[in-house]
Parts: structure tokens; C-alpha cells; sequence
């Protein structure tokens, strides 16, 4: 029976790790306006931006216009409104430039890609959702490459969330899971966390669990522990016609297998001190 090692902080371990350390609470604010933006969001008021992040109208107002002066935010004044800004596109860049982890997994991630025929992808967590660090797409039908770095998909149900579920310890993820059930009626979720359940069940027997949460598509995900123990989660995924058992005959042992060879590339990389 293959193991899953379980991280021992909830999904916001970085504000535990430094409880009791002076925050900026205007930072922080100004972080969550600019979190309020997600893909296909292009215009948002401050009414919009209050609603989305539970601040005050009046703290709205004052940090959207700070935003705006350090050049995070732009205002179309036609539509009395906010877009981002270039400066958060290069933020984004220069961490995927500057990631070990990345630059040791992108390869392998596309070799596996090319040779098999099927999209790899690699993603943290954040909050209730997991973000996809890398996306290598292969499809003959160009117009479905639509996952790409930085895209979000929801935890709760892709097999890269329940994969990163595997990773936290019962108290953590009860306390994840507990807020994202806030955002269900009982009935609908009831077989959602059934499925969450059989998913880490499956990893901690086999090592991968499977989701088809789009129409047609197919994904195989397991859990990727880096040398700094931050746990991300890997994955295979394809538009297939096939049962999901003989897409799981076919490609676990391979995804399996590209996470090992993943691990073995960022120890040797941690070892030749490429990764502090």
C-alpha cells in the first residue's frame, strides 16, 4: 500500500507560520482587491470590488485609487471602473521564471506530453481553489486549449484538488472543506464529499485518484511533494470517449511515473544546491 505524506499546516500555512508577526493590514487589504479579479472578470466597480472582498465601500475607494497611482490597477473612466494593470502579468512571469521547481518539471512534463498524446499539469493550492503553475496542452483541436498557467479550477472537484486533499491532515482539510461547503446546498454536496472521500482512499492505496468534472474529459492526478515540502499536485488529462477505468489502465502507471522521475530531478537539483 503506497503512502500519501500527510502536510501538517492547513491551506493557510504561511499566515499560521507567522501568527503573532505585525501584519500590514492595508497590504493585505490591497492583496484582496486585487484577488477579487479572476479570469473573465475584465471591469469591476468598487461596489463590485466591496461585495467580492466584504470590505468597506469608503477602504474600497481609498485602495483601488493607491492601486491605480502604483500602476496594479487601471481606471476606465467611461465605465467608472477597475482592470488589472501589466505590472500583475509580470508579477506572474517573473515567479515562473524564477521557479526551481518549474524549471526541473516543465521538461519531463513535456516530454510525457508529446509522447503520449495528452495534456500535464502541475498546480498549488490556494484557498478553494487550485492554480496551475504549468499547463503543457496537447490536443489536435486547438480551440480546447483553454487551461493555461495561472488558470484556476475548483478543489472540491478536479482530481488536482482531491489529489492536494490527500496531502493535509484530517483537522486541515476538514476545516478547507468546511468552508467551501458553505457554498452548497446539503444535497449537492453530500455526493461531492462521497467522491473527495473514495478519491483520498485511492490515493493512499494506489497513489492517483480520477475526476471528470468537464463533459469528456478524463484526469488522473497524484500528490507532488517538493524539497521545500510544499505540496502541489500533478496530473494527466485527455477528451476521450473511453471508461474511465481503461484510461486509468492506460495512463496511471505513466503519470506515476513521471511524478518519480519529477522527484528524482528536484532532489538532484536540491542536492547540486539549484534548490534552497
Amino acid at each position: 500500500m503506497k503512502t500519501v505524506r500527510q502536510s501538517k499546516h492547513p491551506p493557510d500555512d504561511a499566515r499560521q507560520r507567522f501568527d503573532g508577526v505585525s501584519q500590514n493590514r492595508s497590504l493585505e487589504r490591497g492583496l484582496e482587491i486585487l484577488r477579487a479579479f479572476k479570469p473573465g472578470t475584465d471591469l469591476l466597480g468598487n461596489g463590485d470590488i466591496a461585495e467580492r472582498t466584504g470590505l468597506a465601500a469608503a477602504t474600497v475607494s481609498r485602495l483601488t485609487q493607491t492601486l491605480v497611482v502604483s500602476g496594479f490597477l487601471e481606471h476606465d473612466r467611461r465605465a467608472r471602473a477597475y482592470r488589472l494593470a501589466a505590472p500583475v502579468l509580470s508579477l506572474g512571469h517573473a515567479m515562473r521564471a524564477a521557479s526551481p521547481i518549474l524549471k526541473g518539471a516543465t521538461p519531463l512534463m513535456r516530454d510525457a506530453s508529446n509522447k503520449l498524446r495528452v495534456n500535464v499539469g502541475l498546480a498549488s493550492a490556494d484557498r478553494s481553489e487550485m492554480v496551475y503553475l504549468e499547463s503543457i496542452r496537447y490536443n489536435v483541436r486547438a480551440s480546447l486549449r483553454t487551461i493555461v498557467a495561472g488558470q484556476r479550477v475548483p478543489i472540491e472537484l478536479t482530481s488536482l484538488g482531491r489529489a492536494y486533499l490527500a496531502t493535509l491532515d484530517a483537522a486541515a482539510r476538514s476545516v478547507l472543506l468546511g468552508g467551501i461547503m458553505r457554498g452548497y446546498r446539503s444535497a449537492s454536496w453530500k455526493p461531492i464529499r462521497a467522491e473527495i472521500e473514495r478519491a483520498i482512499e485511492k490515493i493512499a492505496s494506489v497513489g492517483y485518484c480520477q475526476a471528470s468534472w468537464q463533459p469528456g474529459v478524463i484526469a488522473l492526478s497524484t500528490p507532488l511533494e517538493t524539497p521545500g515540502g510544499q505540496p502541489l499536485a500533478l496530473n494527466l488529462s485527455l477528451i476521450t470517449a473511453e471508461t474511465a477505468s481503461s484510461i486509468e489502465r492506460q495512463y496511471a502507471p505513466t503519470l506515476l511515473d513521471l511524478k518519480k522521475r519529477i522527484g528524482h530531478e528536484l532532489s538532484r537539483q536540491e542536492l547540486a544546491g539549484l534548490i534552497p
